[in-house]
């Protein structure tokens, strides 16, 4: 799993128990490797910034050796049956959308099936596509008498609503709001740094009314309708108007505020909260979301889940599902007009 930070490669090796929605995971390792010099074709690509064709084919191949340096050490010690990849998203505005992967060097360097590509289908039947990992969270994350909600903390904020028990219709969810995107933006424009660490400049500011209340109406805008969020939804506009009036500390406390605040109403309903992504290292978004929820807050490690990998375990599950002949999409999340089996499968 590579996300919309453009950050880094996560990868996790699950063993699994059973088939279908029976699966019982097992996890056995994480690793995670920098991009190096991908990521910055990649933000390029993703920014939507003009390249040549040949420069794109380029990207591709680079980025698909990555992942092969990457996953060679953890097939060496757990070897792989099977390699789920995401793909990196450089644009998504449903119909359209565009995950960055070329697959056949990783199967032809493995020696093993990869499946990718999981959203068109979805696509394909009048979907948005994303998000898919609502069925994964299902797996991992549900309890027969507790309502949860699991919020991955992201470049955007996307939740699932898991009643207790069993029954896949009652399951709702979707993309809420830009999360880190907000926070990662600021920290370059006014921090001169990839991302604030441990929230520590926010931890330093106030909030500003004014700003605030101008990220909260953008970010309310997001949440309204069935709509998977993407190249366009990064509320950039909002970073350059308030930054060079706000100091730095400022202008990373209330971005926090903002993106918490969106989170919070969206999370109406629930007994518990359960968060994952990278988001959860920003200290003062974990405290703006704590102080706002209403209900007891947690991380995906309590549910024996590790935060930060809480995205490519769900990839991998739903990789599962898809070779089991599942389909991996919720109809009621992503609006598609069917079910479908995902996935774009190529053999060594």
């Amino acid at each position: 799993m590579s996300g919309t930070s453009i950050d880094a490669l996560d990868c996790a090796v699950i063993k699994v128990h059973n088939h279908g929605l029976r699966l019982r995971v097992e996890l056995l390792a994480t690793s995670t490797v920098p991009l190096g010099k991908v990521a910055t074709g990649l933000r390029r690509l993703a920014e939507q910034q003009p390249m040549p064709a040949g420069e794109i084919a380029a990207l591709a191949n680079d980025f698909a050796m990555v992942h092969l340096a990457a996953l060679k050490p953890l097939h060496a010690k757990h070897p792989l049956d099977l390699v789920c990849v995401h793909g990196q998203t450089v644009f998504h505005q449903p119909p359209v959308s565009w995950q960055l992967f070329q697959p056949a060097p990783l199967a032809q360097g493995l020696s093993l099936p990869v499946l990718c590509d999981l959203r068109a289908a979805d696509l394909a039947n009048g979907g948005q596509g994303a998000p898919l990992t609502p069925l994964a969270d299902f797996i991992l994350f549900r309890h027969p008498a507790e309502d949860r909600v699991v919020v991955n903390l992201g470049g955007f904020c996307n939740l699932t609503k898991l009643p207790a028990g069993d029954d896949l219709d009652q399951i709702s969810g979707g993309d809420i709001c830009a999360c880190n995107q907000v926070l990662d933006a600021v920290a370059r424009a006014v921090l001169d740094a990839p991302y604030d660490r441990d929230g520590h400049a926010a931890m330093a500011g106030h909030v500003d009314e004014r700003a605030g209340a101008d990220l909260a109406r953008r970010l309310s805008k997001q949440a309204k309708g069935r709509r998977s969020l993407g190249t366009g939804d990064e509320c950039a506009a909002w970073v350059e108007k308030f930054s060079p009036t706000l100091t730095p500390a400022d202008l990373a406390a209330t971005a926090c505020a903002g993106v918490a605040a969106a989170i919070t109403k969206a999370m109406v309903g629930s007994k518990r909260a359960i968060l994952a992504g990278g988001g959860l290292r920003n200290r003062r978004l974990i405290a703006e979301l704590t102080a706002r929820a209403g209900i007891p807050v947690v991380s995906s490690a309590d549910c024996h889940v590790p935060p930060a990998y809480r995205e490519a375990i769900g990839w991998a599950v739903l990789g599962a599902l898809c070779q089991d002949r599942h389909y991996v999409a919720l109809p009621q999340i992503t609006g598609a007009e069917r079910t479908a089996i995902a996935g774009v499968w190529t053999l060594p």
